[in-house]
This record gives C-alpha cells, structure tokens and sequence, in this order.
C-alpha cells in the first residue's frame, strides 16, 4: 500500500480522538490486540563508534559517560538469552557500536551467536552498522531474523543529524538485507528538533519501499549529557502516540516497536500507544545505553490491560540455518561508503559540553 505525502500529512493531522479510533480499527484488522512481542536488547559491542549521529553518546568524538567494552564472549550472550527467554521475551536484539561490518573475527563471533540464539527457538535481530550485500546473506545463513536499519528521520533532516553516513547508505544496507530474504526492520527517532513534515516524509520513504519494512521501531529521543542533542526538548506523549497511529494507518501489515524513551511514558500513555497499534516493546532495564521500563512493572500492565506476550516466529518461519555461513569470502568484498561533506548542523543543535 503506498501513499502520498499529501494523504500522510493529512492523517498524521486528524483530531488525536478520532486518529486513534481509525489506528486501532486498522490494527485489529491485522494483528491479534491482546498480543504484544517482548524483546530484549543486548549491547554486544559498546562505544567508540566512529560515526558522529548527533542522538549517540556512543559516538567516539563525544565526552559522555558511557562505558564502552569490547565485543561480548559468546557465552555471555547466551546466558542472556537464556535469561531473556525464561522472562518472557520472544526476540533477542544485539547491537554493537560499528559504522559498518567488517570481514573480521568479530564479526565471525556475531555469526556464532546469532547461530547460538537462533537454536534456541528464540528470533535474533541484528544492528551493526552498514551492510554488504554477502555480508547480508551470511547472516541469513547463520540464522539471523531480521537486521535493524534505521532510517532515523527525513532525507532532509537527515543531513543535519549526522554526517559520516548518507541517506543513501542506509537505503543500500535496507536492500541487501531485503534481498536476503531477511525480515527489514526500520524506523526513526522524533524529538530531533524535526518538524512534523520530517516526520511525514520518513514515513512516505517507508511506504514507497517494496515492500514496507516488516516492522518499524518508532523512538522518542532520550537525550544524553554530551551528545549535540542534550538539551533537546523530549516530545509528549501525545506526538509518541501521534505517530504510532499514523505509522499503523500506513504500514498496517508490519509491527510497530515502542521503543527508547517508553521509560518516560506513564502505564495510561503506554496504554494508548498500544490502542494505537504498538504491539512490540522491549524489556529490560536499558535499551544499548539509555535507560527502559522495569521488567515486573511491565508485566504488571500487561496484566492490567490484558495483554499477553507474543511466541517466537508467529509472523515468518524459523530460519533454516546452512553451515556457509562459516565460509568467509574467497576475496575481501570492497565496498566504498559515502561519506557526505556537510556537518551536523551545531547552529541547530545543542552544544557539546567539554569535560
């Protein structure tokens, strides 16, 4: 289903009473209410990033408080998962701080561990950077699910957000996870500073692609002590619940994740934004480096609402694993990446602080 910008701007602007209304008609078209898929987010590789996203304290250029550690042991994650699984959580999310995948050992670690989760009938998703398109169908061999990509905000506003990456990176990385076979999962941050056409036109970028996005994580920005967005104004909840329903309205067939900055969102916004048509969160006490819900507190609504957390691999199969995976390119794949020449845009953007 694809729409105009036009015909996006003007649901994004219905009356908040009636937006809600049409979101969760449409969401109970195509997904089951009462269902809601629990992740959990590891952070296997933290800090020293070399991009410059204005959001990130993981960025390397920027004096914030994060403590960063090398990539974790394969028994770690394990172990995390196994805890993940016995609470309750149906998708294992592993992120690590890297502007692109390298042909390196780690990245033959992060293959074993996806292989690892996978077995364990749980999904694993991945978010590791910019994406080949050999280094895409290695991680579907090794059994990933789904590869997180975002796209964060508009193309516009794109450029005043971050620098070291093209718009266009991210749109290659979204295809040749695609054309694995793997599920696409791609969203964005509000609370930038973007206006409410930002938020239409990233929207459009995602109706356009063929298909959607299976799922689309919709992040409030939690703004962090030393990145250029630190004294950012968060968004209410009413704009978080805004765009969830338009999100729904759009994309009716993919999964919308609540995602950062649910922490700042009280149990009666949070029960909205699932009336709206969220029916993904995830759990655990932080999300990468910012901070998440309490896992009983969660558990403690969904009880409330009536809401039960949804089984692995309900909407796609299993993935079948093949042993390739192990099979390291014959010749190291030479991929140029952009890197544009503008930079974020610091008339726009809070100050860094000197530490």
């Amino acid at each position: 289903m694809s729409f105009t910008k036009k015909e996006i701007s003007k649901i994004y602007n219905t009356p908040l009473i009636e937006l809600i209304f049409k979101s969760a008609e449409i969401h109970r078209k195509h997904h089951d209410p009462t269902k809601i898929q629990v992740s959990k987010l590891i952070s296997i590789k933290t800090d020293g990033c070399s991009e410059d996203c204005g959001y990130c304290p993981q960025a390397a250029r920027y004096a914030t408080d994060i403590t960063g550690n090398s990539l974790m042991k394969l028994e770690e994650v394990v172990e995390m998962a196994k805890q993940a699984k016995d609470q309750g959580s149906s998708r294992i999310c592993m992120g690590a701080a890297w502007r692109n995948v390298s042909d390196n050992s780690d990245f033959d670690e992060v293959l074993e561990m996806v292989q690892s989760v996978t077995n364990m009938d749980m999904e694993v998703c991945c978010t590791l950077g910019m994406l080949s398109d050999k280094q895409a169908r290695r991680l579907a061999d090794a059994g990933l699910y789904a590869y997180n990509h975002n796209l964060d905000s508009s193309e516009d506003y794109y450029k005043k957000i971050i620098s070291t990456r093209s718009y266009k990176d991210r749109l290659d990385t979204i295809d040749n996870v695609r054309d694995s076979g793997m599920s696409v999962c791609s969203g964005g941050i509000i609370g930038m500073g973007e206006t409410a056409e930002d938020r239409i036109s990233m929207l459009h970028t995602f109706t356009q692609m063929n298909p959607p996005p299976d799922s689309v994580p919709i992040n409030a920005l939690v703004p962090i002590e030393g990145t250029p967005l630190e004294d950012q104004t968060p968004v209410d909840v009413w704009t978080l619940i805004r765009m969830i329903a338009t999100t729904r309205i759009v994309m009716p067939k993919s999964d919308v994740r609540l995602s950062a900055g649910r922490n700042e969102i009280s149990q009666e916004g949070q029960a909205l934004c699932f009336l709206s048509g969220a029916n993904s969160i995830f759990a655990g006490d932080k999300l990468l480096t910012a901070p998440n819900n309490n896992f009983s507190d969660d558990m403690h609504l969904f009880s409330v609402l009536g809401l039960t957390p949804s089984e692995p691999f309900e909407k796609k199969d299993k993935p079948i694993i093949n042993s390739r995976y192990k099979e390291k390119p014959l010749e190291k794949e030479k991929v140029k990446w952009s890197r544009p020449d503008h930079k974020i845009d610091r008339n726009e953007q809070a100050r860094i602080k000197k530490k």
